[in-house]
């Protein structure tokens, strides 16, 4: 063996590197909630739901805020990678903590399909000869080669995408106050608040359709939770993750509520259409010369970064299941890079689906795995509260220790957040386009719990709460 096959497989065995400075956590959690979700689905939640789709953005926030709150008393407590999986295994037991695992890594493979779907429309706008399916695949390729790099430049790549789509947002937000207040541009003559409410009201599709829309919005918070399998490979979780989370709210507040108010205001909800970003759509009204396609570029941008963030995560994942003995042992290895490289490319491999989904329904295939990835979300997201109940328990029967992080009120909000996440599941069930994905979910639990029972008999170590052996880092 070689003095180079010797430092490879000594790597192999260390943990991940603790390379996400602060600015780069920052950014990851900035930037991971800005996606296709916001730039393109919001267009057909708009034809749903006309301005009141603002509010709904809004009552989704303040639950995806007391979500992360939930998560962030759990990795000050304890901050590892692969963190909801992990707090599932202790709070929940194993097989709860194998489900989240495999779960969690499903969310991002099919959001992964959904971000190249979505990069491929945006490139049909300058190229439209070019079939979505080819595209989808060479984005494909292209960020798995990203993908194989260290942490730290992962980082960089994340920080500089974050910065392009944060520095666009309030770009068109600055701007669109300008139409308002000034009145330029050939939107101009109809920009006016008053559009919030002078076609057929704030409400004109009626309170149930917009709250049909809340699926589409909750999938446009997905990747918020990102921060936290940042946590084994931050420098320093204590500072950085705290203050991630808690400019959560302003985020919410200037990105998603704060954009769509300005845009909807510029141009009558009515004028947009499903399939098409508002943001493109509404510099194109507004004339700005190249504006649509400037910010075509951007949301182009915006769903590599998140396709890049979602390789990133899923890699991680498996390596968590290895460790614990839920995947094949293969999936621990670390490259020289410190990077789970088999991970990477056997999720890759899995999003590969949807540029066959592009080929043979490219018109439905945003629709499909959008669907898909809220359900796997939502379950993600109530493990975090799950869990996070169950340690207040524990910490105040005095057998664990407080977290530098507690939640505001305690466990009251995370009851108020289940609660909510399970009205949104009874409403993917009653619509009957996205019903399909609760049946996906159910072969898949299925698939899972014949998994599980195989682990079993093989392994019956398996079914025991144990430390995790690979969460130290260097």
């Amino acid at each position: 063996m070689t003095s180079a096959q010797v430092d490879t497989e000594k790597t192999s065995e260390e943990g991940y590197e603790r390379g996400l400075g602060s600015r780069q956590v920052q950014m990851i959690a900035i930037g991971g909630a800005i996606g296709v979700g916001l730039f393109l689905g919001a267009g057909a939640n708009i034809a749903k739901a006309g301005p009141s789709l603002i509010f709904m953005y809004a009552l989704a926030g303040v639950i995806i805020f007391f979500i992360m709150r939930a998560l962030g008393e759990l990795l000050l407590y304890r901050p590892v990678s692969g963190s909801f999986a992990e707090y599932s295994r202790e709070f929940l037991g194993p097989f709860f903590g194998y489900f989240t695992g495999w779960t969690y890594w499903l969310m991002w493979v099919v959001t992964g399909m959904a971000e190249l779907t979505a990069a491929a429309i945006y490139v049909n706008y300058w190229f439209p000869a070019i079939p979505q399916w080819v595209t989808a695949l060479v984005f494909l390729v292209i960020l798995f080669g990203v993908n194989l790099i260290s942490v730290k430049l992962f980082g960089e790549l994340e920080f500089w995408f974050s910065m392009v789509k944060v520095t666009a947002l309030i770009g068109m937000i600055v701007i669109g106050l300008g139409v308002l207040t000034f009145g330029f541009s050939s939107a101009g003559d109809t920009a006016a608040v008053s559009n919030l409410w002078a076609f057929d009201g704030f409400f004109p599709k009626g309170i149930g359709s917009s709250l049909m829309t809340l699926q589409g919005v909750m999938f446009a918070y997905l990747a918020v939770e990102l921060v936290g399998v940042t946590a084994g490979e931050s420098e320093d979780p204590e500072k950085t993750l705290p203050k991630a989370i808690n400019t959560l709210p302003w985020r919410i507040a200037l990105f998603y509520v704060g954009a769509l108010t300005v845009i909807l205001c510029v141009v009558k909800w009515t004028e947009f259409a499903p399939g098409v970003s508002p943001f493109v759509a509404a510099f194109a009204k507004i004339g700005i010369p190249a504006g649509a396609a400037i910010v075509n570029f951007v949301v182009l941008t915006a769903a590599l970064s998140s396709c890049n963030s979602g390789m990133y995560s899923t890699g991680r994942m498996l390596r968590n299941l290895a460790d614990s003995g839920e995947a094949p042992a293969a999936f621990k290895k670390l490259s020289s890079t410190r990077t789970p490289a088999f991970g990477i490319a056997v999720s890759v491999a899995f999003m590969g689906i949807g540029v066959v989904l592009n080929y043979v329904v490219p018109e439905k295939a945003f629709g499909y795995v959008t669907s898909v990835a809220t359900a796997a979300g939502i379950w993600t997201w109530l493990m975090i509260l799950v869990s996070h109940v169950l340690y207040r328990r524990a910490v105040d029967a005095g057998r664990l220790p407080a977290s530098s992080f507690p939640a505001p009120g305690g466990a009251k909000c995370s009851y108020v957040a289940i609660a909510f996440l399970l009205f949104v599941t009874g409403l993917i069930a009653y619509d009957a386009d996205s019903r399909v994905c609760l049946y996906v979910m159910a072969g898949w639990a299925a698939a899972l719990a014949i998994g599980w029972a195989v682990l079993k008999s093989r392994n019956p170590e398996v079914t025991r709460r144990r430390d995790a052996e690979l969460e130290k880092v260097n």
